[in-house]
Formats: structure tokens, C-alpha cells, sequence
């Protein structure tokens, strides 16, 4: 199964400087990284609040971020606030860019096919990627985690998406929809900013501490206020994943098993995957974070149980 999206945000970083300058401006450490490898990170403000949920890709002469619809300019005017003498250059390319994610464990197989390229593999690490030609066009591959395991993120410019989509759908993938989408990124627990992330959170609390924040990485916009947070051991509230065989909705309240108190709300719901149920984010007080607590969530027909996962 595949999806199409021709509205995310693209953010291309140039010059020498553009790897010490982001590094001092996210959570995670982009020096370690090398052409070809890439991360996920929080862009913070000083307090440690977020403005972004990015990821990041790491080419030879280039930075390449990937973030939610509409983030571009307030991204770009961020960084541009702090750039005073170093080479950097920031180019919004998101109205070049078509996203298509493959989902599947034939995925790698199938673009492999596609863009004659049989190193491809579902063991690739997350946020690894390559660039390929199709047809003479280049296109980016990269695997990521962001529908659940394997999933492929294809960039391709926006004038030759449809012909790749074109050979997708003979090599037997099916076009998914925008809900279905919806439904897999949250049995995946990988949080939208805008949905599940806001300037009202810390770093820590949307629970992709490992795969997004380095605490070894030295100073950046930030810091002091997540270092803090680390040092004193837990969050007072965490994002989670959920389960109900009820339905559920985003802005529903989370209550504990007894219904006695107000622990958390959701973020953003859907259909589970399985057509079995409903599936969620949402924060909870970290006492009920760990999974297999079972909770209340206040719905509009009463109260429905719901676990943690």
C-alpha cells in the first residue's frame, strides 16, 4: 500500500556551516552523522518548548528536512533569526516535492524493481537513505517508521510523481487513503506535530526521548531546560498509545480505571488498522503511562475502557 502527498514541507540547508548551525538549533546530535544517514529531531526555544517535530537527512553538499503542511516559514524565519556570519543558506523546496510513503514488507523489493536497485533491504536502519534514478529522474528512498515497519519515504519532484505512481500501481500496490494513512501513523505512535505536539510541551514528553534527543551533544537552543527535565528522572505527563473496541476521538478526556479523576486527553484518534476498535494518542499522567494500564476515556455516549500501550 502506498500514499501520496504533495503538501509536506521540504526545507533545503547549503553551505559549509549548515551541519554546525542546525546542530545548534535540535535536540538530536547531526555531527555524528554522515552522507546518507539522518535523524529525528525537536526544534526548541529557549524555555524548551517545541517548534518542530523535523527529520533530517544528511547529503554531501546538503541538509534536507521533512516536516508537517505550512511549517516552512516559521521554521525558516527561526533559523534565519540566528544566522549572523555563517554559510548557510535556507531554500524552501516544498512546492517541488511529492512524498510518496510505501508501506509493506514487499516495499523494498518493489522499489528495488522499480528503480533497479537490489541493495535495498528492510534492514536498512531508520532514516537511511539514497538517492536513485527512475526513468532518468532522481528520486531520494529513505526508510523510516513513521506508518509502522518497513515503510519507505520517496521524494520525487512534484512533475514526475505521477508516473512513478503510475509504475507502483502495475507492480500491485494499491493506493491508500489519507484515513488509512491516519490509522497506521497512530498504531505507530509516531506523533503530527500541530495534533499531538504543540509549543505547550517539552522535549521529553511526546515519548521519542531515544530516537529524537541526544544529551551528549553539548550546548543548543534549549538545552538547559531538557537537561534539567533528565536530571530530575520522569515527565509529569507523557504521549501514548491506546487501544479501545470503542470508538474514540481526539479531545476526548482520559480518566483514570476508576473514572475518580482526570489524567490525560487525546490527541488524535482514528479507526484501528485492523478494522477491530479505535486506536490513539494522547497524554497521560506519568503514572499511568505503562502499558497494559487500563483507563477510562470520557466519550460522547459515556465512558468506554481503553489500555496503554
Amino acid at each position: 500500500m502506498f500514499f501520496v502527498d504533495e503538501t509536506r514541507s521540504h526545507i533545503e540547508l547549503a553551505g559549509k556551516d549548515r551541519a554546525k548551525f542546525l546542530h545548534n538549533f535540535c535536540t538530536n546530535d547531526l555531527l555524528r552523522l554522515t552522507p546518507g544517514q539522518g535523524c529525528e529531531a525537536f526544534v526548541c526555544n529557549v524555555k524548551g518548548r517545541i517548534l518542530g517535530f523535523i527529520s533530517i537527512f544528511v547529503d554531501e553538499t546538503s541538509l534536507w528536512l521533512e516536516t508537517i503542511t505550512g511549517a516552512a516559514p516559521g521554521l525558516m524565519a527561526h533559523l534565519d533569526r540566528y544566522l549572523i556570519r555563517e554559510d548557510v543558506q535556507l531554500t524552501d523546496r516544498s512546492a517541488g516535492v511529492s512524498e510518496i510513503l510505501l508501506r509493506g514488507p514487499h516495499a523494498p523489493a518493489m522499489m528495488g524493481a522499480i528503480v533497479g536497485d537490489a541493495a535495498l533491504s528492510a534492514e536498512w536502519p531508520h532514516y537511511q537513505s539514497k538517492f536513485a534514478s527512475c526513468d532518468g529522474v532522481s528520486l531520494r528512498l529513505a526508510r523510516v517508521d513513521w506508518l509502522g515497519d518497513p515503510t519507505w519515504l520517496l521524494l520525487v519532484p512534484r512533475s514526475a510523481a505521477e508516473a512513478l505512481i503510475q509504475k507502483l500501481e502495475a507492480a500491485g500496490a494499491v493506493r491508500g487513503t489519507s484515513d488509512e494513512a491516519e490509522s497506521l501513523r497512530i498504531e505507530a505512535g509516531f506523533p503530527y506535530y500541530g495534533r499531538d505536539i504543540s509549543e505547550d510541551h517539552l522535549a521529553q514528553e511526546v515519548g521519542r526521548t531515544p530516537q529524537s534527543i541526544s544529551f551528549t551533544k553539548g550546548c543548543y537552543l534549549g538545552q538547559e531546560p531538557i537537561a534539567r527535565l533528565d536530571a530530575l528522572g520522569h515527565t509529569n505527563r507523557e504521549l501514548r498509545r491506546l487501544r479501545s473496541d470503542s470508538p474514540l476521538a481526539a479531545g476526548a478526556i482520559i480518566r483514570d480505571a476508576e473514572g475518580s479523576q482526570n489524567i490525560g486527553v487525546i490527541t488524535s484518534a482514528a479507526r484501528s488498522p485492523d478494522g477491530v476498535g479505535s486506536v490513539a494518542l494522547g497524554y497521560l499522567k506519568s503514572r499511568w503511562t505503562a502499558a497494559d494500564s487500563r483507563v477510562l476515556v470520557v466519550n460522547e455516549t459515556g465512558k468506554v475502557e481503553a489500555v496503554v500501550q
